[in-house]
């Protein structure tokens, strides 16, 4: 019989190292990742490889193709306004679709600065809230900060931490979501840099008519992608203001809710203007749902 109590100890010791060395591993590499794909800035854009990507003039890159699509606007319209003749239709005139193609071929040109002055502001905004938290709480708004704290609630330590207690299961939520929310993030941050891309495609559909929804299309999920560190920002604000101190239950079930809004940050700013979800678990639906 007492061996058997021993062999069990000897499990739940092992099951309870295995877990601490992963949350120990996720705490120490993860949330310093999250930070910089969470809360960008202009600098997103500043890699060599993406500016050359994109285009670095009208002659090279995504820009070159985007003006050599200008050419084919202008098929369109000549060919539309030829057979109006035919079929009695009615067409835009001749000097609004040229006014409309110049001013929105500049556009098209400058996309990546009106790009950059959607993601400067946001960052502005997401940087703000920030300092705000930090004047009234004496502490950076960041997700290495937040892992700090919780860890003086939640206890980790080899001698103290078991997986089969309320803390345990909490602080096994609260990785495995973080885990999620970097995946997530991860997927936003890549997604603002595929519409960055696509930018110009999106200002020249501005063009015609028939074309023009693609650009509402756009720059709702480019405009719901960076608006979601504002929303992250707020959260952060709400759970540093919670006492960290305290070690009732009531405290650490505010913290998992307040995590599981930061997972879901991307599916409210979407709910509330549209766009794709950045989410595991909606991201195919808010692919099709983008497709529209």
């Amino acid at each position: 019989m007492e061996e058997e109590v021993n062999i069990t100890e000897v499990i739940i010791n092992a099951i309870n190292s295995i877990f601490q060395t992963i949350f120990s591993s996720i705490d120490n590499n993860l949330y310093s990742i999250l930070d910089d794909i969470t809360f960008i800035n202009t600098d997103i854009l500043n890699g060599s490889y993406f500016r050359n990507i994109f285009g670095t003039s009208t002659t090279n890159g995504i820009l070159l193709i985007a003006n050599s699509l200008i050419l084919g606007f202008l098929l369109y319209y000549c060919t539309k306004l030829l057979l109006s003749n035919f079929l009695i239709t009615q067409v835009e005139r001749p000097t609004s679709f040229i006014f409309k193609l110049i001013i929105y071929g500049i556009c098209m040109n400058s996309s990546i600065f009106i790009c950059e002055q959607f993601i400067f502001f946001s960052s502005c905004l997401s940087s703000s809230i920030q300092e705000l938290g930090g004047n009234l709480f004496n502490t950076s708004l960041s997700f290495s900060n937040l892992v700090y704290k919780l860890n003086t609630m939640i206890q980790i330590e080899e001698n103290s931490f078991t997986i089969f207690s309320i803390d345990g299961l909490l602080k096994s939520v609260i990785s495995i979501s973080f885990l999620n929310l970097t995946f997530s993030y991860a997927i936003r941050y890549i997604m603002i840099k595929v519409f960055i891309l696509i930018s110009p495609f999106a200002f020249l559909s501005l063009s015609t008519s028939s074309t023009s929804s693609f650009f509402k299309a756009w720059v709702k999920c480019f405009i719901s992608l960076i608006l979601v560190q504002i929303l992250v920002a707020l959260v952060l604000l709400i759970i540093f203001s919670i006492d960290f101190s305290s070690s009732n239950i009531f405290s650490k079930f505010l913290i998992s809710g307040a995590i599981f809004a930061l997972l879901k940050a991307n599916s409210y700013v979407k709910e509330f203007m549209g766009g794709i979800s950045t989410d595991l678990t909606n991201g195919f639906n808010g692919i099709k749902s983008f497709i529209k």
